[in-house]
C-alpha cells in the first residue's frame, strides 16, 4: 500500500537534504508489516507516524536506521555526504535509553559526543548546554543509574544534541516525561528543524509540532 504524506504547513528551510522512501516493504517474523510505503521529507520538516500497536511504526524506524533489512523498495537520504551512509547521519532513539548506569550523566554524554560525531559540527551542543536544554544541569555528576525514569529519558534526549546528526528517528520519545519536560523537548525538536534537520517520530501522543505532517499506518491486522 502506498501512502501519500501531505506537505507540512511550514515550508522547509534552505537545504539540500531530503529523505526519500520509495515502495518500502519490510518483513518481520515472516509477516509483511510494511508494504509498498512511499514518502519523502525535506530539510526542516518533521513527520509524525501514527497507528495502533502492530501497525509497523517501530518497524519503519528500525528500517530507516538500518537495523532491519528491506524486502523491497529503497531508502535514501539525498544531498548528504556521499561517503557517509544513512545510519551514520541519523540518531535512533528507541525505548531503551542507551546510557550506562555506573557512569555519571556527564560522562555518558561525553562518551556519546566523541563516539557519534563524525567530524566537528557547529550545530552540536556542549554537554553542559545539552543538559541545560533538558533541565538536567543539576544532576550532571550523578550516576545515571540513580536517576528517576523521567530524568533518564531526558538524559537520553540530551544525547541527540551533543553530536549533530540531521535525521532524528524517535520511537515514543515522550515516555516518562512530565509536561514541562515535554515542552522543553518540543522546543528542541523545533530548533533541530530550524537548523536544517529532519525528524521521523512514532508516537501515540501529541509532540507539540503542529506544523508536522502525519503518516497514519494501517490496522494491526
Amino acid at each position: 500500500m502506498s501512502i501519500d504524506v501531505p506537505e507540512p504547513v511550514q515550508p522547509p528551510v534552505d537545504g539540500a537534504l531530503r529523505l526519500c522512501v520509495d515502495n518500502l516493504s519490510v518483513l518481520r517474523g515472516g509477516r509483511r508489516v510494511l508494504d509498498h510505503l512511499s514518502f519523502s521529507l525535506s530539510a526542516g520538516q518533521a513527520l509524525i507516524v501514527t497507528g495502533p500497536n502492530g501497525a509497523g511504526k517501530s518497524t519503519l524506524l528500525r528500517a530507516l536506521a538500518g537495523l532491519l533489512p528491506r524486502a523491497g523498495g529503497s531508502i535514501a537520504l539525498e544531498g548528504g555526504p556521499s561517503d557517509v551512509d544513512l545510519p551514520q547521519q541519523a540518531h535512533y532513539l528507541a525505548h531503551s535509553d542507551g546510557l550506562k548506569a555506573a557512569l555519571s550523566v556527564e560522562e555518558n554524554l561525553e562518551f556519546w559526543s566523541r563516539y557519534l560525531a563524525q567530524e566537528p559540527d557547529p550545530r552540536s551542543r556542549t554537554v553542559g548546554a545539552a543538559l541545560g536544554v533538558v533541565g538536567l544541569g543539576h544532576v550532571a555528576a550523578a550516576p545515571f543509574g540513580v536517576l528517576s525514569a523521567g530524568q533518564k529519558r531526558r538524559a537520553a534526549l540530551a544525547r541527540l544534541l551533543v553530536a549533530f546528526r540531521p535525521l532524528w528517528l524517535l520511537d515514543e520519545p515522550l515516555t516518562a516525561l512530565d509536561r514541562a519536560s515535554r515542552e522543553k523537548f518540543a522546543l528542541a525538536m523545533r530548533d533541530h528543524c530550524a537548523l536544517g534537520g529532519l525528524i521521523v517520530a512514532a508516537t501515540h501522543e501529541p509532540l507539540g509540532l503542529e506544523e508536522a505532517a502525519e503518516l497514519p499506518l494501517g490496522s494491526a491486522g
